[in-house]
């Protein structure tokens, strides 16, 4: 997509928007208009590990995904029932427009921005936001084959505070442990590395379960295994307690701990939804408009066959 000068347009918007262009000769000639580009996959992901610059787009930092459909704008700015809301594209965010190369957006709640968009292959574009000093890098999926266990893992904090609590449902093998008497986990966004814990009996309300015990996790990556965390509880107590970390399904997870050697399988209570979507509120659902933002999370890579 060739990119183009557009000095003097950008003169005539920038009074009143928020003009966000880099020049960059990096381009890719494809024949196609960047509106023709940006539409032509259901999914945008934001691999957002990769961001560059200091600067912060709200709408987009909150984002997992974005899509972009007849001048309609759609997120999911949730994990949990990705796939499912809005058939798929998300909640309705706002709205956008395209001219030559740069993205032209209006967010419901965060206004108007403009991107200039830069193709890397035939399903990567980076996006760049001059006056926020910042570029995100989005790769296109369509719906059928989006990679579902590339977000909940490289994801994997998040989608533990798309819950108000984790509720252990069953256990299975293993020597007793102290960690027996754990029936309830919560994972804030407090730094994004802050939990609770809750020896209450099951079935409580979660609006009352008393958060008995508080503490750091940590999640690492595991050598050779996309589809599996190591979580790390470090108790303020002092006592430390080791996982392996497996996603069921967007609503349950399973914790084999590692010293005894038992599995817990821990479901989600009270889902939480960032910017919910007009109609779909239910009963069970805590939703948030604002609030949690996705940041670089650094991890370390371990090995699995030492953790044992």
């Amino acid at each position: 997509m060739k990119r183009l000068k557009l000095l003097l347009l950008l003169l005539v918007t920038g009074a009143t928007l928020t003009s966000c262009v880099v020049v960059n000769d990096e381009y890719i000639d494809n024949g196609i208009s960047l509106n023709e580009l940006i539409s032509s996959y259901d999914l945008w992901y934001i691999d957002y590990h990769k961001t560059q610059g200091r600067g912060d787009v709200p709408f987009i930092s909150k984002a997992f995904t974005m899509s972009f459909l007849n001048g309609r704008m759609y997120a999911n700015n949730n994990i949990v029932d990705v796939g499912k809301t809005g058939d798929g594209l998300g909640v309705y965010v706002g709205s956008y427009n395209t001219f030559n190369d740069i993205l032209e957006t209006n967010h419901r709640l965060d206004g108007r921005y403009n991107f200039e968009v830069v193709q890397l292959s035939a399903n990567e574009i980076r996006i760049d936001c001059l006056s926020q000093n910042v570029s995100y890098y989005l790769i296109g999926y369509q719906r059928n084959n989006f990679d579902y266990d590339k977000l909940f893992y490289d994801n994997i904090e998040y989608f533990l505070q798309e819950y108000i609590a984790w509720e252990r449902v069953k256990t299975s093998g293993g020597s007793p442990n102290v960690f027996d008497r754990e029936h309830y986990l919560q994972f804030t966004p407090e730094n994004d590395v802050t939990f609770y814990s809750s020896h209450d009996s099951f079935g409580t309300d979660i609006d009352y379960i008393n958060w008995d015990f508080v503490g750091s996790y940590e999640v690492a990556n595991v050598n050779g295994y996309n589809d599996l965390k190591i979580l790390t509880l470090n108790y303020d107590g002092g006592d430390t307690e080791k996982f392996e970390l497996s996603v069921i399904n967007d609503e349950t997870i399973e914790l084999y701990h590692l010293r005894s050697e038992t599995l817990y399988t821990f479901a989600g209570r009270g889902f939480v939804q960032y910017l919910k979507q007009e109609g779909k509120e239910s009963t069970k659902t805590t939703v948030r408009n604002s609030g949690r933002k996705r940041t670089k999370i650094e991890r370390k890579t371990v090995e699995r066959r030492v953790l044992k």
